[in-house]
């Protein structure tokens, strides 16, 4: 982000303004937004040099990058909007290297006519979001398209961490007999995302879960250094993932259909609307694999924190050859739990 300063220029009237071409020009309307707006938020020493990159402090140990797109609609829901998003979702994708996340970049791309109060409240959101998380936006780019080939606001998100020396966690090293846990209720982001679209109501509304994890990964790590895997079930869900890593660690999955966190009313929407709430996108939850003897360990870590405190171990790792996941059903019999075929809930994050 850079920006010039010279000659009087009306504030930016971000009550009733609209982002128009010039505000991706790169001459004084785009400077005049990136001051008033996204510094004035993101606020840093990093970001307040003003150059096109950021210049950082190397931090010692193995560099973790992340990049992260963000589409969701609608871009507000009940629980957040894509501003927080943007954050939560890289930081965790950092996080599930059992890294610390460490410094974040972003880029707008912002249709035309697009209401600069709304852009406001979401660049708001994302600082709140970094600053809550101790994790500080660096840098970052604007862009406009014309009215018509965008849809509001994307923005990309790219995060650097670093992983200390022993701390090896990867989708491949997932091995027969190890537990599978995760760290609480399964789909309530989706199911956030929903209702709002389909209009439904329920007597307890449903809150999406978008949070940053790395202090929960932290404190799991510090409880069992030999974590074996985590990851974060975002689009396609526990489903989904679990078959993820299950070809990564060429084993199998086997997972306990009574065991794993729905929330009542997730369940009801999920019953209402087609879904399997094993498929429904989260973005505050984590699946996590370790040693047979230290599931208990590690789940007492888990949820001795807020994020994890309806933490559950679901299953465990199998030998299979064909590398399948399978669920325990509630009535004693199992059910294959394949990838996702299709798109069960587009634009959810």
């Amino acid at each position: 982000m850079s920006a010039v300063r010279t000659g009087y220029v009306r504030p930016l009237d971000v009550k009733r303004g609209l982002v128009d071409m010039s505000h991706g020009s790169g001459g004084r309307a785009m400077a005049q937004l990136i001051d008033e707006l996204f510094l004035a938020a993101f606020d840093n020493e990093w970001l307040r040099e003003m150059n096109d990159q950021a210049r950082v402090p190397m931090p010692s140990g193995r560099l973790v990058i992340a990049t992260d797109s963000h589409v969701v609609s609608p871009l507000f829901f009940p629980g957040g909007d894509i501003g927080c998003l943007s954050v939560h979702g890289t930081i965790n994708d950092v996080a599930m290297a059992g890294a610390k996340p460490l410094y974040l970049t972003s880029g707008f791309i912002l249709e035309e006519g697009y209401p600069l109060a709304d852009l406001k409240r979401i660049v708001d959101s994302m600082a709140a979001a970094a600053r809550e998380a101790g994790v500080p936006i660096v840098t970052g780019d604007t862009k406009v398209v014309e009215q018509g080939k965008g849809d509001g606001v994307f923005i990309n998100t790219t995060g650097v961490g670093v992983v200390l020396e022993g701390v090896d966690v990867s989708g491949a090293n997932a091995r027969p007999g190890d537990a599978i846990l995760v760290s609480g209720t399964l789909g309530d982001h989706g199911v956030a995302i929903m209702s709002l679209r389909e209009n439904l109501t329920f007597e307890t509304t449903i809150q999406s879960d978008t949070a940053a994890l790395h202090t929960l990964v932290a404190a799991m790590v510090e409880a069992v250094p030999g974590i074996r895997t985590l990851r974060d079930p975002t689009r396609g869900g526990l489903a989904t993932t679990l078959n993820e890593i299950a070809r990564q660690s060429k084993a199998g999955m086997t997972i306990r259909e009574a065991a794993i966190p729905v929330r009542p009313e997730v369940s009801a929407a999920c019953e209402f609307l087609g879904l399997d709430p094993l498929y429904v996108a989260n973005e505050g939850k984590l699946v996590a694999i370790c040693a047979p003897e230290d599931a208990e360990r590690l789940l007492a870590a888990m949820r001795a924190h807020p994020q994890g405190r309806d933490s559950a171990i679901i299953g465990e790792v199998v030998a299979d050859a064909n590398h399948f996941v399978q669920m325990e059903t509630g009535f004693g019999g199992r059910r294959m739990v394949d990838w996702l075929a299709g798109e069960q809930l587009p634009r959810i994050c």
